[in-house]
């Protein structure tokens, strides 16, 4: 599929946004400027960015433990503001959950984002009532799940598959498969390295992807999408991907791996030789970087010299209509 040229290059932007931002992350957490723990989703920028093409401010996504910059684009597309997520991260009061949410737990459903769980698949089941109560109201909403590889391990992922399939939800299952659960690959834990092979068995529309080609997985979610939009249920997409970053310093992988992915399949390097095939210069994505970068250091400082959260609202909002005080 080609799309236009306008469109690619908005893309591009994202896609940049996302890897300048989950590079600067990663920097001032080896600094030890941000706090907990930290997932880094350098290399599978191209489905974080199809996603927040399609996915509107009244939708509902879940995002999983890698989908810093799919928040972050959530904020900047639907009104709000990108660095409210980079201060979330630093556990500053100017966060959008105020510093208490951090990596993985920050939400704003304002602009769609429902927020993660540090429980791997757990939301597989909350996604079905967000869904279930749109369906119910007759209101044409999206309701995103994005999961890994790993969470198809769980219980969770046939119970949630079954349950949309059996009332016509309107869930989209976005699995991004980056080839490991922790340092598992994919093919050491399941019966298929296709994860949509497991899921074709619940009988609505399932598709595999390259996740690093834009234009493919931008084409495949915006079909996803559609189809849930007209009522017919829920659809499954696997983006086939791959994390730069280990799990853990030392992890093993191939270096026959690391190189197809990292020098030929880099989502950025494969948009730019779209974009170059259509005219587009290299002096002119080097601009839009240089943009993005400086947007995302801005934030990071933004993020540095925002307040810590106060001592005396550590317990706020823990129970909807109930005030806990604190010992």
């Amino acid at each position: 599929m080609s799309i236009d040229i306008e469109v690619l290059m908005e893309l591009y932007r994202d896609m940049s946004l996302v890897r300048a931002f989950e590079l600067g992350l990663e920097r001032e957490f080896k600094r030890g400027a941000v706090p907990g723990m930290l997932h880094i989703g350098v290399g599978q920028e191209a489905t974080q960015a199809a996603l927040a093409a399609h996915l509107r401010a009244d939708d509902a996504f879940f995002p999983d433990h890698r989908c810093h910059g799919l928040n972050a684009l959530a904020e900047e597309k639907h009104g709000g503001e990108g660095r409210r997520i980079m201060a979330e991260l630093f556990g500053r009061a100017t966060g959008v959950s105020g510093g208490k949410g951090g990596s993985l737990h920050s939400a704003n459903p304002a602009v769609g984002n429902f927020g993660d769980n540090a429980i791997e698949g757990s939301f597989m089941v909350t996604v079905l009532g967000v869904a279930l109560a749109w369906k119910m109201r007759g209101e044409p909403r999206v309701a995103c799940c994005v999961i890994g590889d790993g969470t198809v391990g769980r219980g969770e992922f046939h119970e949630s598959l079954n349950m949309a399939k059996i009332w016509q939800l309107p869930v989209l299952y976005a699995c991004v498969n980056n080839g490991y659960a922790i340092s598992t690959p994919v093919a050491a834990s399941h019966a298929s390295g296709d994860i949509v092979d497991m899921a074709r068995g619940y009988g609505f529309p399932c598709k595999q992807v390259d996740g690093n080609d834009i234009e493919v997985a931008y084409a495949a979610v915006q079909e996803a999408v559609a189809h849930i939009r007209a009522g017919n249920g829920p659809y499954f997409l696997e983006f086939k991907t791959w994390r730069w970053q280990g799990i853990f310093s030392g992890e093993f992988r191939p270096a026959e791996e690391v190189r197809y992915w990292k020098e030929d399949h880099d989502p950025l390097k494969l948009a730019r030789q779209a974009l170059s095939a259509r005219g587009v210069t290299g002096a002119d994505l080097d601009r839009v970087d240089a943009e993005v970068k400086a947007d995302v250091e801005s934030w990071i400082q933004f993020s540095k010299d925002s307040p810590m959260p106060e001592a005396a609202k550590a317990v706020a909002d823990v129970y909807v209509g109930w005030e806990v005080k604190p010992r």
